[in-house]
C-alpha cells in the first residue's frame, strides 16, 4: 500500500507539472510561431524576415540557448491574405501550441488577427511589419493591444518625416496614393495629419485594391491636379506601375513612399525608373556597419545580401529574445509581457527599444533614403 501511495503522489505531481507547463515550453525548448507572406507577389518580404530570423535563432543556440532552452520557429504562408492570418494564428496557437508569436505582416492581417485571435488568447505577438493606429490603440480602449508589441515607427512618424522634408522643399501641392486596406487607409490618415499641421490637405487622392496592379482610376485622378508630389502608400508592385503609369501620362512630380513598400524590391521591379524615388525608413541602414546592431546583423546574412526586411526581422527577434532572458528560467506568458514591459530604454546596439506597462511603441526612428543610380539605397 505504501508503494501504492507513492506511486500516486508521484504520478499526481508528474501529472500537476504537465498541467501547469506553459504552451510551448518545455525543459530544453521555446516554439514561437509567424505568419507572414512567403509567396506569392509579396512573399519576398516574409522571407526575408524568416531567413533572418531563422539564422539568428540558430546563433543564438549554438550559444546555448535562452536560459537553457533552444529556440524553434514555424513559420506560416499567409500569401498577405487577411482571412489565411487568423487561420494561420489559430493553428499556431492551438494546433501547433506555441509559445508566443513574432514577425506578421500587413495592418488589416494583423489588426484581425489581434482582435479575433491572439488577444483574446493573452498570446504575445512582438513585431509586425505595420505602423497603423489599431495595432497602437492605448490598452484601457482595447484590452487586446497589451498583446502587440510593436518594434516599428508608426505610419504617423514616417508621414511625418516625409511631409516635413516635401515642405522644406517648397512642394505645397501633394497629393497621395494608397492602397485599399488597412495599411494604405493608415497611411493616407498619417499623411492627410501631417498635412494638417501646416493647414494643408492633400490636393488629390487615388487608390487601388490591395495585391491588384490596375492603377488606371488613380493616375487619371491624381493627374488632374497636376501634383508637385506624390506619396505612395502602396507595396512594391502597384507602386511600381503607378510610377510607369504616371511617366505615360506626363506627369513627373517628386515621388516618396513608405516604409512597407520594400525600396530594394521597387528598386529591382522598376529598374532605372526607379532612380529618384524617395522611401522613408524605420531601421537603421543595413548596409553601413558603423551602428553595432547593423555589424550584428550583417554578421548573420551573406555579404552585401543585407535588406531593409532582414534588418527588421533581426530587430524583431532581437526583442523578443530580450524579453525572454528578463523572463528567467521559470517562463510564462505573463512573465514574458512583463518582461518586454521593462525594456524601456533598452539599445540593441543604436536602435532603442521603448515599451512601458502603458505603451507599446517600440521606436519613433524614422529616417529618408532614395533610390540612387543602379537601383543603389543611398542615405
Amino acid at each position: 500500500m505504501r508503494v501504492l501511495k507513492r506511486l500516486a503522489a508521484v504520478g499526481a505531481i508528474a501529472f500537476s507539472t504537465i498541467c501547469l507547463a506553459e504552451p510551448g515550453v518545455t525543459d530544453t525548448t521555446i516554439t514561437l510561431g509567424m505568419s507572414a507572406p512567403l509567396s506569392g507577389p509579396n512573399g519576398a518580404y516574409g522571407l526575408d524576415m524568416k531567413q533572418t530570423i531563422t539564422a539568428y535563432f540558430e546563433q543564438v543556440n549554438k550559444a546555448g540557448g535562452v536560459n537553457g532552452r533552444k529556440l524553434e520557429l514555424i513559420a506560416l504562408d499567409d500569401g498577405y491574405e487577411t482571412d489565411r492570418t487568423v487561420a494561420n494564428t489559430k493553428t499556431l496557437i492551438k494546433d501547433k501550441n506555441v509559445f508566443a508569436l513574432l514577425a506578421y505582416y500587413g495592418t488589416s492581417p494583423t489588426t484581425e488577427a489581434m482582435n479575433a485571435v491572439f488577444g483574446p488568447a493573452k498570446v504575445l505577438l512582438v513585431g509586425t511589419i505595420s505602423g497603423a493606429a489599431s495595432l497602437r490603440e492605448p490598452m484601457n480602449t482595447n484590452p487586446n493591444a497589451r498583446y502587440m508589441f510593436n518594434v516599428r515607427a508608426s505610419y504617423a512618424d514616417e508621414a511625418d518625416v516625409i511631409v516635413s522634408q516635401m515642405l522644406s522643399l517648397g512642394l505645397k501641392n501633394i497629393a497621395v496614393f494608397y492602397q485599399n486596406d488597412g495599411f494604405g487607409k493608415s497611411g493616407l490618415e498619417g499623411v492627410t495629419a501631417a498635412l494638417k499641421k501646416h493647414n494643408l490637405a492633400p490636393s488629390s487622392v487615388g487608390t487601388i485594391e490591395r495585391n491588384s496592379l490596375d492603377v488606371a482610376k488613380a493616375v487619371e485622378s491624381i493627374s488632374k491636379t497636376t501634383p508637385q508630389a506624390v506619396v505612395m502608400v502602396t507595396l512594391y508592385k502597384p507602386t511600381a506601375a503607378f510610377v510607369r503609369a504616371m511617366k505615360k501620362a506626363g506627369q513627373h512630380p517628386m515621388l516618396m513612399t513608405l516604409s512597407p513598400v520594400g525600396a530594394e524590391q521597387l528598386a529591382v521591379e522598376l529598374g532605372p525608373d526607379s532612380r529618384g524615388i524617395g522611401v522613408s525608413q524605420v531601421v537603421p541602414y543595413p548596409w553601413n556597419n558603423v551602428v553595432p546592431v547593423v555589424r550584428d546583423y550583417q554578421k548573420l546574412s551573406d555579404k552585401g545580401a543585407y535588406s531593409y526586411y532582414g534588418m527588421e526581422g533581426y530587430l524583431m527577434a532581437r526583442t523578443m529574445v530580450e524579453g525572454l532572458k528578463r523572463a528567467g528560467k521559470e517562463l510564462t506568458r505573463e512573465k514574458l509581457g512583463t518582461s518586454l514591459e521593462s525594456l524601456n530604454g533598452t539599445d540593441l546596439g543604436g536602435y532603442r527599444i521603448n515599451f512601458s506597462p502603458t505603451s507599446r511603441l517600440g521606436s519613433r526612428f524614422v529616417e529618408l533614403t532614395v533610390i540612387g543610380q543602379g537601383g543603389k539605397i543611398l542615405k
